[in-house]
């Protein structure tokens, strides 16, 4: 088919109140693409993110890095490793070259299934089409097969493409979200997860279901494992969202799959007309807010506090990300990079911090953490913290430590909680012996001089 790459879209942004507002216009030429906002959208609703765009209707020039030459906040609706190999499987099956298409053509196919509360139209005639919904262990398994096949060296494009129409078209649409592993975006009622659909029903819930993959580095243990460390993370008050395990068909190699309740969705009342069955919250990373680009380490904690302090207007939003950068310290979640810190805009302009997501026990080579602690990648000085806690927003150090001691007794709870789950024996004395290292390294944080 001949190809022709999007040159201009409309950006769409839907209300917690499920009404669809016009944000602007986004255009591509040779010289790049540049975004404007209509008039009428900044009067009411203010800046989509205030770091980076202008707020006026001036025409805004994207950077070229690191959002593949879009602007940041649009750069958050692309796929990443997991959503760009669904989208490659399509285009290589429509006889599109992956180098062939731009960051305009991938937003044209997420369309309006990314997440966060916008929309970028007209959606791409390239996206399939989903007929019917498919179960969410169909869906798992093929998700996980496709995962598996993709990373072994003894498979052709042309055998990864014999996935049925019906199996990919599904996967695409539930599955634009950001992340390298495989994952569905899926609806389904309060307490029923038999019955999950690919296509929203009035009053579902909204969920973001991850799968595993003996591939992975916990291999079919992750989704356990993330459920113990967010158990401990609600513990250490570091907000992070509902979850619930779902359990996995008995050939996946999994014992429960982890699902997160997606906190960008709300519902809506079904007898306003005109309106969407579900209303959004905007949601911005800090990768997109501050053009740090989350392949690199590229973000500080001080940074992070600094700006959610700016951008939250609340010395609390600084305190909260000083708790989570203690419970990342000590709790060994090293895979702490920019577009693992999200926030949340409500439509009337105000901002706050996103819940805590992607937690969970992943060591890096060398103990170093993709967001550095004023410049120390691993074992920060007492000094060092004693400067992010202020800038944080504590009185004194000594709350500081209070905070440190809220997030260290949460963490105490590991064994009780990994057995709970039923963590194997194996992986389970693997991130004790991490935590108990992280604990010995950060030991002068606990000093009462």
């Amino acid at each position: 088919m001949s190809f022709k790459p999007v040159r201009k879209l409309d950006i769409i942004r839907t209300l917690s109140t499920g009404q669809r507002v016009s944000v602007g216009v986004l255009a591509q030429n040779l010289q790049g693409v540049f975004f404007q906002y209509d008039e009428s959208y900044i009067s009411q609703f203010g800046n989509l993110s205030p770091f980076t765009l202008q707020t006026d209707t001036r025409l805004q020039a994207a950077p070229k890095q690191p959002h593949q030459g879009i602007h940041g906040v649009f750069g958050d609706s692309l796929p990443d490793g997991w959503g760009m190999l669904l989208q490659d499987r399509v285009f290589r099956q429509k006889g599109i070259l992956p180098n062939q298409v731009t960051a305009m053509d991938r937003l044209a196919f997420v369309g309006n299934n990314g997440m966060g509360a916008l929309s970028f139209l007209p959606a791409s005639e390239l996206s399939p089409e989903v007929r019917t919904d498919i179960d969410l262990a169909t869906l798992g398994l093929e998700a996980q097969t496709l995962f598996d096949e993709s990373l072994s060296n003894h498979k052709t494009h042309d055998e990864l493409d014999g996935y049925t129409q019906k199996v990919l078209a599904a996967l695409v649409a539930v599955g634009s979200s950001g992340g390298a592993r495989p994952k569905a975006q899926i609806y389904m009622q309060a307490g029923d997860t038999k019955q999950c659909r690919i296509f929203a029903q009035p009053s579902d819930e909204a969920w973001l279901v991850k799968f595993t993959s003996k591939n992975l580095a916990l291999g079919h243990e992750e989704g356990l494992c993330e459920a113990v460390y967010l158990q401990m993370a609600s513990y250490a008050k570091c907000q992070p969202p509902i979850w619930q395990l779902i359990e996995a068909p008995e050939n996946s190699g999994a014992q429960a799959w982890l699902a997160l309740k997606r906190f960008d969705y709300l519902p809506v009342n079904q007898d306003v007309p005109n309106r969407q069955s579900v209303g959004r919250l905007h949601m911005h990373s800090a990768c997109g807010l501050l053009d740090a680009d989350f392949r690199s380490p590229s973000l500080d904690y001080v940074d992070l506090i600094k700006a959610s302090r700016q951008l939250c207007k609340s010395p609390a939003a600084g305190q909260l990300q000083f708790r989570r950068a203690i419970f990342n310290l000590l709790a060994a979640n090293q895979d702490d990079h920019s577009k693992n810190w999200a926030f949340l805009q409500a439509d009337d302009g105000q901002w706050q911090p996103a819940p805590f997501y992607d937690v969970t026990y992943s060591p890096h080579p060398f103990n170093e953490h993709a967001t550095a602690f004023a410049g120390y990648g691993k074992a920060p000085p007492l000094k060092v913290m004693q400067k992010l806690a202020a800038s944080a927003g504590f009185a004194t150090w000594s709350d500081a430590q209070q905070c440190i001691h809220e997030v260290a007794d949460a963490l105490n709870q590991f064994t009780t909680l990994a057995k709970q789950h039923e963590v194997s024996k194996t992986t389970m004395l693997a991130i004790e012996k991490t935590m108990h290292q992280r604990r010995q390294e950060n030991a002068v944080l606990f000093n009462s001089d």
